[in-house]
């Protein structure tokens, strides 16, 4: 069972990002007003990898007429993103899948926060040709997600340490007993993660143009493109 579909660790989903993702507050507001200087006052965005509702909940307090489709493969993610909205739910529809299964319509804009880097860079490019295929000409692409300089493996243990030095200084707990050094070795085992050269390559192959870097955080990076 995967941890996003473990009922339990679903139900701690929400202080997991804070502690690990630096400056995570800042992202989701930083997102929002960078969609902001595209997406009209009643637009249409779609948020890939949505479980949680943590950003959702974020764009519905900051522009109360956007409208937003919600994409997560886990059925008790979504549960918890609905619940994260509260009274906000009725401005979103949740849709248990992945890009293929989001329908084929324009939006005004679009995100993927901490999702990409679960996808090897096949994989990668064809969601990011999908998000595409589903924006407006000219609408607004925001993605961030582990992605670390080109390097050795040394050089990369490195960053991955002063992550995992992040989440322990923010007070997370690592579950099942595990070290902070077993968790560098699942991680690095188990996400793709590629360097922020190969991230801008494959979103100017899936289409998208005026890429910028908006966001540095240890090993996380951020970009916004246009369609």
């Amino acid at each position: 069972m995967s941890s996003f579909s473990d009922p339990q660790a679903v139900a701690r989903y929400a202080e997991s990002p804070v502690r690990q993702v630096p400056g995570f507050h800042a992202l989701q507001r930083m997102t929002s007003l960078l969609l902001a200087e595209s997406v009209p006052d009643d637009g249409r965005v779609l948020v890939l990898g949505a479980g949680g509702g943590l950003e959702l909940k974020v764009f519905a307090q900051a522009q109360p007429g956007w409208r937003f489709l919600g994409v997560d493969p886990s059925a008790e993610m979504l549960k918890l993103a609905g619940a994260t909205l509260g009274t906000l739910a009725s401005r979103a529809e949740f849709l248990e899948g992945y890009i293929d299964d989001a329908p084929d319509i324009a939006f005004d804009g679009a995100t993927c926060l901490l999702t990409l880097h679960f996808l090897p860079a096949e994989q990668r490019l064809h969601t990011l040709r999908e998000l595409r295929r589903r924006l407006k000409p000219g609408a607004p692409l925001i993605v961030a997600h582990h992605s670390i300089p080109r390097q050795t493996k040394r050089e990369k243990l490195r960053w991955l340490q002063r992550y995992a030095a992040f989440a322990v200084s923010s007070g997370i707990v690592w579950p099942d007993s595990k070290t902070a050094a077993d968790v560098i070795e699942a991680i690095d085992a188990r996400l793709p993660m590629l360097p922020p050269e190969q991230d801008v390559a494959l979103l100017e192959e899936a289409g998208f143009a005026s890429i910028e870097l908006f966001y540095a955080g240890f090993t996380f990076r951020g970009w916004v493109a246009y369609a």
